[in-house]
């Protein structure tokens, strides 16, 4: 999933009277209150097993990321005119961080990626735990799980603590407070949302190490893996909770869209030449894993025939080192790939801001949704 984002600075401004670096602050304050009700909640011995899976989830939010979606959630209602008690608002927009969270989850145990947000992945996380590798009674013996027994466990683990916070995702929005006819407003879009990630997230694996992905699918696998889940449906959410017309929830898209390409456009551009250092993750997995980028899908297109022999001799090794990754980075310069990526992010980026200052929304909350625009396209690693 797509998460490398600017520092903490370039999220946390004030424009007008939306200061998002207080809204994120309360967006968590939700969102860690809830998972604390959860463990004050275990009172079975059994249940208090659950307690290990909480303690994975807060480590995973208290890693980092943004918050961009559940940011954006809270905007979309300013700026469609929400105004009084934002509580409900708040607790809806943390659902949609623990929805991101099942999915961060889900999508490292698939690649098998070693990091998240700069620290171990959660499957990683547990397969290292004490807990997993200590002696196991199997019948009248006992042993040790070691290598590929305990990795077959920790992504069981992993993909179960996934589904928890799927499930309280769920629970989070109808603990909410909302009141009922606001729910039914959201229902739809909820159920979109989570429709289209699955879809993109399908369409993502399914093409892996693909050579004959075309620009266009592969510009579809990132509008719905990315650009929908990431900006169109948490931004309509907040629209419809502050009762936005369908005319309206449609415009939004004239914005998010765009922009939602243009933040999975970058992030495919980080994930090959981004400094780990900086996005928390390696800039070998997209190449080893074989991802469908338009990125890609652009240097197989406009290579010759010597550069597309070096291109898909490297592209999904599973081997793969930083000196062949070198050799990649440099073919998809050579081949222009880059420019190409950089001004498809330019004009979509034009676009989506044309499209915001059309829209009929409240001018703090317009100017937060730009500076968020802002932190999810332009970013550089």
């Amino acid at each position: 999933m797509a998460e490398h984002l600017l520092t903490s600075d370039a999220v946390a401004v004030s424009l007008g009277e939306v200061d998002l670096s207080s809204t994120r602050d309360a967006i968590d304050v939700e969102l860690y209150g809830f998972l604390d009700r959860k463990r004050r909640s275990l009172s079975d011995p059994i249940d208090a097993q659950l307690s290990a899976a909480i303690d994975l989830l807060e480590e995973l939010a208290g890693a980092g990321g943004k918050r961009l979606r559940p940011l954006l959630c809270h905007c979309g209602w300013l700026a469609a005119g929400g105004a009084g008690d934002d509580a409900p608002v708040l607790k809806i927009a943390a659902s949609l961080e623990l929805f991101h969270m099942f999915a961060l989850i889900h999508d490292d145990v698939m690649d098998a990626s070693e990091s998240r947000r700069g620290r171990p992945t959660l499957h990683r996380r547990m397969a290292d735990d004490a807990d997993l590798n200590t002696p196991r009674t199997t019948g009248t013996h006992r042993r040790r799980l070691r290598g590929d027994d305990a990795d077959r466990l920790a992504n069981n683990c992993a993909i179960l603590v996934g589904d928890l916070a799927l499930v309280w995702s769920d629970e989070l929005i109808h603990s909410s407070g909302l009141a009922s006819a606001r729910l039914r407003a959201i229902r739809p879009l909820l159920d979109a949302m989570r429709t289209e990630l699955m879809l993109g997230q399908y369409l993502d694996v399914r093409a892996a190490c693909d050579l004959d992905v075309d620009v266009d699918m592969a510009l579809a696998i990132a509008r719905h893996k990315s650009g929908r889940y990431t900006i169109e449906r948490p931004l309509q959410i907040g629209v419809a909770l502050a009762g936005g017309s369908e005319e309206m929830l449609r415009a939004c898209s004239d914005f998010a869209l765009p922009v939602g390409e243009a933040f999975q456009l970058r992030d495919d551009i980080l994930g090959v030449f981004g400094e780990p250092a900086v996005t928390g993750k390696s800039r070998l997995e997209d190449l080893r894993d074989g991802k469908a980028t338009v990125l890609i899908a652009l240097a197989l297109k406009q290579a010759d025939a010597a550069q597309r022999r070096t291109l898909t001799g490297r592209f999904g090794d599973p081997e793969l080192d930083e000196a062949g990754a070198a050799e990649v980075r440099e073919l998809l310069i050579a081949t222009k790939a880059v420019e190409t990526v950089e001004e498809m992010i330019r004009e979509r980026w034009q676009r989506g801001m044309q499209a915001l200052e059309d829209l009929p929304f409240h001018a703090a909350g317009r100017g937060a949704l730009r500076s968020l625009a802002v932190a999810a396209t332009q970013r550089q690693a």
